[in-house]
């Protein structure tokens, strides 16, 4: 027990200090690439580890919302999938970007939205259920939406295969979600104690696949870097305003505001960087690997700018009573 209290709290610390940690061992690979470019023969299996711990988490409780309020879910899936590839192509065209960069950027747009996104919307004040759902349900959406969002967008620089990224992702993405599941269900006691120390796992994957691009894409960074940054900057600045606009579009309360541009603006780049691996090019995994050091830092500033908000008496309540459902 007293082992796991204490990897419990390291846990909980190296979740809160994740941005430093990425950002850390991101900057290490870059100038000591030779002793990590091992790690990139492992990014598929990796993000299959954080999948799988996705899935321990999971509940019933996370799709409630969609029968709900099921607009709200909606606007929160078509936002994450219109406006973010929506960016990416236009940043690619406009910045007439390499075709390797270009595919990066675009894959980056086209993933479903990453679970650190709920951790920020909590800090935000903003609506956790509503971004937990909207989280889940693009997940599981991925296999289908993802492939043809990166086949629709990229084919006029690199040929894509569909078919070979729908069964890449359910390979990834799906199948360990759905054995975390089975073993929440099976060994719930267990899996409850495990998910203590899943920021911990969590982190070391995610830091491992950036480590891993980065090192592998050394040279091409060196002289793409500022392009590469400035692209991925702008994508997810970009994200952040226009998915706290598209909401306000539809009239939603700024609770719900604050979930949908963290939501929009917050992919998961562990996935994209997996694409990049197995279908495309190193250098496509490099807007994955920066957009996972430069999300946890905006990620937060964004998460204290809206803090400070604030929201009304009655969405503050519905926060609470929510945020309960979703723990339940």
């Amino acid at each position: 027990m007293i082992k796991l209290n204490t990897l419990a709290k390291l846990s909980s610390f190296v979740g809160r200090t994740f941005a430093v940690w990425v950002l850390f061992f991101a900057v290490l690979a870059y100038f000591f690439p030779s002793s990590f470019v091992w790690l990139g023969k492992y990014i598929v299996p990796l993000l299959g580890i954080i999948m799988f711990g996705m899935g321990l988490t999971l509940s019933a409780a996370d799709f409630k919302e969609v029968f709900r309020r099921p607009k709200d879910v909606v606007i929160g899936v078509l936002g994450q999938f219109l406006i973010m590839p929506a960016i990416a192509f236009g940043l690619a065209k406009g910045l007439a970007l390499p075709p390797e960069v270009a595919v990066g950027v675009i894959l980056v747009g086209s993933a479903p939205g990453g679970t650190a996104s709920n951790v920020m919307t909590f800090l935000a004040k903003g609506d956790l259920a509503l971004s937990v759902a909207i989280t889940s349900v693009t997940t599981l959406l991925a296999p289908i939406v993802t492939p043809f969002l990166i086949y629709i967008l990229a084919s006029q620089w690199v040929p894509v295969n569909g078919g070979a990224l729908f069964w890449s992702i359910v390979k990834i993405v799906i199948i360990p979600i759905v054995l975390g599941l089975i073993i929440k269900t099976v060994f719930k006691k267990q899996a409850e104690a495990g998910t203590q120390v899943l920021p911990l796992i969590s982190v070391i994957a995610i830091v491992a696949i950036v480590m891993g691009v980065v090192a592998g894409s050394q040279q091409k960074i060196a002289e793409t870097g500022f392009l590469l940054f400035t692209v991925v900057i702008l994508h997810n600045i970009l994200g952040l305003l226009l998915g706290y606009l598209f909401a306000k579009l539809f009239k939603l309360d700024l609770a719900k505001r604050k979930a949908l541009s963290i939501e929009v603006g917050m992919q998961n780049s562990g996935l994209s960087a997996a694409l990049a691996a197995a279908h495309f090019s190193p250098l496509s995994a490099v807007p994955s690997a920066i957009f996972s050091v430069w999300h946890n830092i905006s990620g937060p500033i964004a998460a204290t700018i809206f803090r400070r908000m604030g929201n009304s008496n009655s969405e503050e309540y519905d926060i609470k009573v929510n945020d309960k459902n979703v723990k339940a």
